[in-house]
This record gives C-alpha cells, structure tokens and sequence, in this order.
C-alpha cells in the first residue's frame, strides 16, 4: 500500500525549502545514477561521471547569473562562515585595510574574524538602529585605496536586504550573498568576489559557492594553509580535496529548475509577488508589526511582531500545528521569521496569510 507523503510549509531559515521536483529526482536517483550504477553518495570524485555533474553545475551557475570568463567558479566547504576567515586571508595584504559595512549579525561576524587577520575599517553601521535598515551610500565612508569593500546583501536575522549595490569606485566589492543567491538578477561585473553558502537557496548544506574575478587569485599567497587558499581550489577546478559530491549533485539540480522557471528576472517577479502579499497583511490592521524599515525590507526573510510575547509563543504552536512550520524569529531578536526563499510555493504564502487573518479574528 503506497504511502502517503505530507509536506509543512517550511519557512526555515536554512537549511530551508527545497523544489519539489529536484526532491524528486534525488529520490529517483539515489540508489542509482543513470548509467553510473551506482548512488551519488557512492560515486567517486575523480570519476567521469562526477567531473560531468561538477561541469554541468558551473555551466548552469554561468549562463543563470551571466558570470563572464573572467571569473572562476569555486565549489567550496565551510560554509560562509569559513568565508569570513578566507576572504581577509587572501585578499587583504599586509598593511592595507578592509573596508566593511555592518548591516546586521552576519556582516558583524565577518567584520569580526577579518580583524584577525589585518586591519578593519567599518565603513559605516546600523547597530544604533538595531539593524532595522541597510546604510545609505550616504552614509559609507570609505578609506582610499583599500584592499575591498565587503558587503552582506541580505541579512535573515533581521529581515532586510540590500536594494542596491553600494558605490565603492575601482576597490574591489566583496559581496556574501548566502540568502539572497539567485533570488534576482545578479550585477556580477561590479564584485571582485561573491560567496554563498548553498543551504538558503541554492540547495542543501554543505557547499559554498564562490566566484572571484581571476585576477584577484594572485593575492593568495603561498604561505596561506593550503585547504585555504583560492588559488589552490581554482587550479584544481574545486578538486583539490574530497567535494561535497552530493551537495554539489543537489545544487547542479536547483540550478537547472532555476533556469527552467525562466531564469532570474522570472525569479526576481515571483519572490516579489509573494513578498508583497505578506507585507499586506503585515501591514493591513497594525495587529502585525513588521520589524525592518519599509525601504530595507528583505524578500526573502520577512520577520514581524504580535502585541505580545504571550501571543508571538501562541501564534508559534498554533502555525506549527496548523502545517506552517519554522516561523519562530532568530533567538537573538525574538518574533516571527518567515523565510520565504526562491522555492518557498506561493500556495504557502497564501495559507500563512490566510492562518494569520483567522489568529487575529481570535485574538486581535
């Protein structure tokens, strides 16, 4: 008797949703590939079958965000974390300085570990604010001649995201993109280098997408740990060591359904759609706050207040209950967090609208 499947709505932060349809697949190939005999958790790296899977994925990733050949395409492990210790140790030389702009918890981190390694300037901040709003260009004030700018364009504690990319002139714009990858057309002439971790929208976790302009590759130095060391991964093509082989199997997949939905502009028009809808009703009675300024606002990580503590736990078991799942905010901010990445269905959005409208009947 065949089983029957039930799906939440997932609006985790990360790892987070998946499309259905790779699901699908990774279930129909997992105990084999085609023609491979073999499961993807089997197969080796340094087989054909592998090196093509790997091919594909960076071809899918090139012609999805239009990355020119000036540009190498790095399957990574660590996560962006491990990123925020790479980036300062390859591309920020003795006796130059960094420039970063804190939006939010991550971009802190970052700013945190690249003083580890050399000197920091924060080039501007909305800690004050509590994070409630991106920097205005306005505000930035950078240090001449510094070794890059690094920016975080989408920031899931807080709930906003970066409309544009700041103007940092000829200094080279280092950008982790971790929860907004691909969710809009991608500018990628204007970075020097951009990472992402996969497991918000790009597949599961486990891989890290970097791509650096080829010309930044000469600033590893050979002195550098060699697992760290970019240009080490570029001249092995992401082989040096053991990949993430499935991961990297998984996010080839969510790449072709990307480029099947109708590539990123498609994309960019449906996350706005469904964004909107849950800021109307965000924004409909005053029962829900939301918690980012109106013009910082994040498609992706849509975070909001009830009147109380009491109501927020309330509304949490009730979702919960009701098949909408991981709506609890971040532990360090509290409220609500609905993660709302590329493959979040709208047909979610709708029923979270809908739960929403039916818990302020009850208890507005």
């Amino acid at each position: 008797m065949p089983t029957t499947i039930h799906r939440v709505h997932n609006f985790s932060a990360g790892p987070a949703v998946l499309p259905v349809p790779v699901l699908e697949e990774i279930q129909r190939d997992l105990i084999a590939l085609p023609a491979a005999g073999m499961s993807i958790l089997e197969i080796s790296h340094r087989s054909k079958t592998f090196e093509s899977i790997l091919a594909q994925a960076e071809a899918d990733i090139r012609a999805l965000a239009g990355i020119p050949a000036s540009y190498r395409v790095l399957f990574l492990q660590g996560g962006a974390s491990l990123q925020f210790s790479m980036v300062p140790m390859n591309l920020l030389s003795p006796g130059a300085t960094a420039d970063y702009i804190d939006s939010g918890s991550w971009a802190e981190k970052a700013i945190k570990e690249a003083k580890r390694v050399g000197t920091v300037h924060v080039a501007a901040t909305t800690k004050a604010d509590s994070y409630t709003r991106v920097p205005a260009q306005s505000e930035l004030t950078l240090t001449p001649g510094a070794a890059y700018v690094h920016m975080t364009s989408n920031n899931t504690i807080e709930g906003t995201q970066c409309r544009d990319l700041p103007d940092v002139g000829s200094v080279p714009l280092v950008s982790d993109t971790s929860s907004d990858m691909f969710s809009r057309p991608i500018d990628v002439p204007r970075h020097a280098l951009i990472y992402a971790g996969a497991q918000k929208n790009m597949g599961p976790a486990g891989v890290t997408v970097v791509i650096i302009r080829a010309e930044l590759l000469e600033r590893s130095q050979k002195t550098l740990p060699t697992m760290l060391n970019y240009a080490v991964h570029a001249e092995n093509g992401s082989l040096y060591n053991t990949p993430p082989a499935f991961a990297v199997y998984a996010l080839g997949l969510v790449m072709k359904w990307l480029r099947a939905q109708g590539g990123l502009d498609a994309i960019a028009r449906a996350n706005e759609r469904k964004a909107a809808k849950l800021y109307a009703e965000i924004d409909r009675t005053g029962f829900y706050r939301g918690t980012a300024q109106k013009n910082s606002r994040s498609l992706m990580n849509v975070t909001f207040r009830l009147p109380s503590e009491d109501l927020e736990s309330q509304f949490v078991r009730e979702a919960t209950a009701a098949g909408l799942d991981g709506l609890k905010g971040h532990r360090s901010v509290g409220g609500m967090r609905a993660s709302i990445y590329n493959a979040f269905p709208e047909t979610g959005i709708d029923a979270l609208v809908q739960f929403m409208q039916q818990f302020e009947r009850t208890h507005g």
